[in-house]
Parts: C-alpha cells; sequence; structure tokens
C-alpha cells in the first residue's frame, strides 16, 4: 500500500513539475512577443508546430502504457513524460536567451 502511495505521489509530482515547466515557457514566450525576452524570430511559428508532435508522442505513450496494462499511475507517468521533456527543453533554451536589454526606438 505504500508503494502504491509513492508511486501516486510520484505521478502527481511529474504533472506537477509539467504544469511548473509549461508556465515558465508560457511567460518567457509572452514576453517575447512584448520584446521584453529575446527570442529567435521563429518562436512563434515554432510554438505551434511542435504541440502535434508532442501531443501524439505522449498519447502513444500513454496508449502503449495502457494497452501493456500498467497501473493508472504508470499511465500518467508515460502521458506526462514527454510533454514534460519538451517542456523542460523548451525553458532551459529559451532562459538562456535572457531578457532584450536593447530596445529599438
Amino acid at each position: 500500500m505504500f508503494a502504491q502511495m509513492l508511486a501516486w505521489q510520484r505521478s502527481a509530482l511529474k504533472v506537477a513539475s509539467l504544469a511548473a515547466e509549461a508556465q515558465q515557457v508560457m511567460a518567457y514566450r509572452t514576453l517575447g512577443m512584448a520584446g521584453l525576452w529575446s527570442v529567435d524570430p521563429s518562436e512563434n511559428v515554432r510554438m505551434v508546430a511542435e504541440k502535434s508532435p508532442a501531443l501524439m508522442q505522449s498519447w502513444w505513450s500513454a496508449s502503449r502504457a495502457v494497452m501493456g496494462g500498467a497501473a493508472p499511475e504508470r499511465v500518467v507517468l508515460a502521458w506526462a513524460g514527454p510533454l514534460e521533456r519538451k517542456a523542460r527543453s523548451n525553458r532551459k533554451r529559451l532562459a538562456k536567451r535572457g531578457p532584450k536589454t536593447r530596445f529599438k526606438s
């Protein structure tokens, strides 16, 4: 029973981590659209283009877990894993760019 509780906590932490990473990426991109964060000009296109492949990979991982008879918390981990990895890589990439220090007048 204790192991099952830990498994649920682990999956809840994975989802919370995904939410935090996604919020940070959204903040960087919003600041970039406002001209306050240094982002690549193609960031808006990238933002839209990466959604479908990431969601498909997440869906595929969760589906494989379900079809394999995995426990519900394992299915949640399989679903959140690909999305969290993508969000984390985006956050790290965008964080390196830093705030815009020179503004055009």
